[in-house]
């Protein structure tokens, strides 16, 4: 049952894209906003302070330059001065305590207890007698009162004295109307600002958010069709995206390519798989059944069915062993790599081999040092070779040759032989699975047509290669060449001490 994939929202990413510049943008006017009308305030008020600031100092010097001596000389001298300053709404308070008279300023109705006027309550004239009252009781400095048809105020008081030592209260206040009237224009203004610049996010995230989800949304297509069945839609050219985009749909491509080539490889491998069962499970049926046709088969004729079930069995299984070994090869732990003293290695192994079939072994000379590999896993594409070369070479006479030799950091292992040789086109087929460049004889030998693969693999996982060409006898020529080979430091010493150490003589075994 195929996995089900949750469809693409096509504005899914565009609208989220778009919710975030809103927000950022958002947060960003907001933060703007704050800093800006907060500093208006306190820019003007810092204004307001300093001319009120001037404006009381004014009107001290004033008092203090008057020739006045008694408490009411000190009065109307302030009377006539604040006179000439009247009130308005965007005017200054001006007011003078003078000792045992009433406050001279041009604004009386903020002092005393005025009656109830206007249609006011007695409750509410009293809760305004109440506050104006704040403008005799406030302590010198600055303060910011709410009074009663005024609004806020910014008041500044100081005590001064005349040239009579008599103390006076001055006092100067400003009202924070225009304060109040600057701020509301920068909410105004950013109010408007804000919806614009929200607006303009909105649009332009929502414009980058198509362009960036295009090749996703066309990557999910490609995956849909994939997933139906379809293995040949591919992103190619993502449409003349960013860097990091082509690059995704550069290795989204790729990993499609690999997932064709391993269903093609897949199929392959089952197709031929189930091939070369299918042979010896037909030899086996078809010798049971004659066997079963005979009434009262002989005992002669029993031990030929037996030997001949038993070859295909024999055959069946090493097909399963290598299959399996084949699988094993994508798994991280199908190696477990150690350090190989090169000459013992390949002494015992070449030794064991030369065992198998009546040939002409020949060893050349083995390097003194230590390859990083897995022994098994190496002797095992080694056997491999060499069982090949056997198998293409005639009993007695039959050529079949290791050398061994060293690159920089690397190690080479040739297998010769004197047989028919490998067609320049089947090269590089040897080594696919279940090929066989003389399917009948190798089917007649008991062979699997998977040795090759296996030394590939092996190889493979080494991260080293092996390759087919001809060999100078006229036969085939194998190379195996992996890495990680360190070489054996010599002492110094004679010739023949130098060769004793470092490379074994070559050895040939002959029938």
């Amino acid at each position: 049952m195929r996995p089900r994939f949750r469809r693409l929202v096509p504005g899914g990413l565009r609208w989220r894209l778009a919710g975030w510049f809103a927000f950022v943008t958002l947060l960003c006017t907001v933060i703007v906003f704050v800093a800006v009308y907060g500093g208006t305030g306190t820019q003007l008020r810092e204004q307001i302070d300093h001319e009120i600031a001037g404006d009381a100092a004014e009107l001290a010097h004033n008092l203090m330059a008057a020739d006045s001596k008694t408490p009411r000389q000190i009065s109307n001298a302030a009377t006539r001065y604040i006179a000439d300053q009247p009130f308005s709404a965007s005017s200054t308070l001006l007011f003078v305590l003078v000792p045992g008279t009433a406050p001279s300023t041009n604004r009386p109705e903020l002092f005393g207890n005025p009656k109830p006027d206007n249609g006011e309550t007695s409750s509410e004239q009293g809760e305004e007698n109440r506050l104006s009252s704040l403008l005799l009781s406030a302590a010198a400095g600055y303060r910011t009162l709410s009074l009663p048809d005024v609004g806020d105020l910014r008041v500044l008081k100081r005590r001064i004295r005349v040239r009579s030592g008599l103390s006076v209260v001055v006092g100067v206040g400003e009202p924070l109307a225009s304060v109040a009237h600057a701020q509301r224009g920068v909410a105004r203004a950013f109010v408007l600002a804000g919806l614009l610049a929200l607006a303009c996010a909105l649009l332009a995230a929502y414009l980058v958010g198509s362009r960036l989800s295009r090749p996703l949304r066309r990557m999910a297509a490609v995956a849909t069709r994939v997933n139906a069945g379809e293995l040949h839609p591919r992103m190619r050219d993502p449409g003349g995206q960013s860097d990091e985009v082509t690059v995704l749909a550069e290795a989204f491509d790729h990993m499609l390519d690999r997932l064709t080539e391993a269903f093609a490889g897949q199929r392959a491998f089952v197709a031929d798989a189930s091939h070369e069962l299918r042979t010896p499970l037909t030899v086996i049926r078809g010798q049971l059944e004659v066997l079963a046709s005979q009434p009262e088969p002989s005992a002669g004729e029993v031990r030929r069915v037996e030997g001949l079930v038993q070859a295909e069995i024999a055959r069946i299984s090493r097909l399963v062993d290598d299959l399996l070994l084949l699988a094993k090869t994508e798994q991280i732990e199908f190696l477990r790599v150690e350090q190989v003293d090169l000459p013992n290695y390949v002494g015992e192994l070449w030794d064991g081999m030369s065992l198998l079939a009546t040939r002409r072994f020949e060893l050349g000379p083995i390097p003194a040092g230590k390859l990083r590999a897995d022994p098994d896993r190496l002797a095992q594409a080694l056997r491999n070779l060499v069982g090949n070369a056997i198998d293409h070479t005639a009993t007695q006479h039959g050529l079949v040759r290791l050398q061994v030799q060293t690159l920089p950091g690397r190690i080479r292992f040739l297998v010769e032989d004197d047989g028919p040789g490998i067609p320049l086109d089947q090269r590089e087929r040897v080594f696919h699975r279940f090929h066989r460049t003389d399917a009948a004889r190798d089917r007649a030998s008991g062979g699997t047509g998977l040795g090759l693969a296996i030394v590939r693999a092996i190889a493979d996982a080494h991260g080293g290669t092996v390759t087919a060409d001809s060999s100078p006898e006229g036969g085939a020529r194998f190379t195996l060449e992996l890495p990680s080979f360190t070489p054996a430091h010599t002492p110094r010493g004679t010739v023949e001490e130098e060769l004793a150490t470092a490379t074994p003589l070559a050895r040939s075994t002959a029938p």
